[in-house]
């Protein structure tokens, strides 16, 4: 059974040296502010896009790129040649009804995250050098993360992304944690996608995306270079032992603004010593 929230990598090419891997619209998902897309580009190759009413971060993941945006141009970006290097890469913010290209340095994967741009913001450098790196939980409730653009960053007006890193034997988004009502300061409504990747390539974690209710319950083997997408509900990630994970999250709503609510009944286990 194929679950609607579970996005298969798909591997077509859109022209001379792009191949779109994912590709998750607002017309063709249960998302109504956040898309993604995942673009791999040979040496050389130039992808170019047009914005309309999106904002977009373009996330070096791995390789280097040079982006262009009217009279800006960043050359060479991207730090890591692997997700797995565990250092942050460079990324460009571009607001809404502006026109960017992206041309491959050295073969290169290209995260594009985009949601709704409420407000114009100025083209910016988004350098590794200052995503900040957080060290969370304990026990086997530990992850890295990296903030590439969080809500503390107004260089966008809706567009939230952060990397994650979670090792073998961790559950990570866990507590179980939502963020899917309108009403803050205790919740804010952010939808969410999550790009996987496994180290080795071979491996997969389990994610299950649910709801108060249940109206939503799901529960995904999800593998190297899948796409899980979050309308509403908790987000729990496990990861099997030997394998470690990787995800990039995008997240936009109403308000740019994080603030999660844990599950009552896994909340303990947020205070043990």
């Amino acid at each position: 059974m194929t679950s609607h929230l579970l996005r298969k990598p798909q591997s077509q090419s859109i022209g001379e040296g792009i191949t779109l891997i994912q590709e998750v619209l607002t017309s063709d998902s249960p998302l109504d502010y956040v898309g993604f897309k995942l673009i791999d580009l040979a040496v050389g190759a130039v992808y170019e896009q047009p914005l309309e009413q999106d904002e977009c971060c373009i996330v070096a993941l791995t390789g280097k790129i040079t982006v262009t945006e009217g009279e800006h141009r960043f050359e060479g970006i991207g730090t890591r040649e692997s997700v797995f290097e565990k250092k942050p890469t460079d990324s460009v913010f571009v607001s809404g009804g502006a026109s960017f290209t992206v041309e491959a340095v050295t073969p290169a994967t290209v995260a594009l995250c985009y949601s709704p741009a409420v407000e114009p913001r100025p083209t910016k450098l988004l350098p590794a050098s200052g995503v900040g790196v957080v060290h969370r939980g304990k026990y086997n409730n530990q992850r890295m993360v990296h903030d590439i653009l969080p809500d503390s960053d107004p260089s966008a007006s809706s567009l939230l992304v952060v990397e994650v890193y979670t090792e073998g034997g961790n559950f990570s988004s866990y507590p179980p944690h939502k963020h899917d009502r309108d009403l803050l300061p205790e919740e804010s409504l952010l939808e969410e996608t999550y790009y996987h990747e496994l180290a080795p390539k071979q491996g997969f974690v389990f994610q299950r995306v649910y709801t108060d209710d249940r109206s939503i319950d799901e529960t995904m083997a999800v593998e190297h270079r899948n796409v899980v997408i979050v309308p509403a509900g908790y987000h729990p990630v496990g990861v099997p032992d030997g394998y470690t994970s990787y995800y990039l999250n995008v997240m936009a709503g109403p308000k740019r603004v994080w603030k999660f609510y844990n599950e009552p009944d896994h909340e303990w286990i947020l205070n043990r010593d």
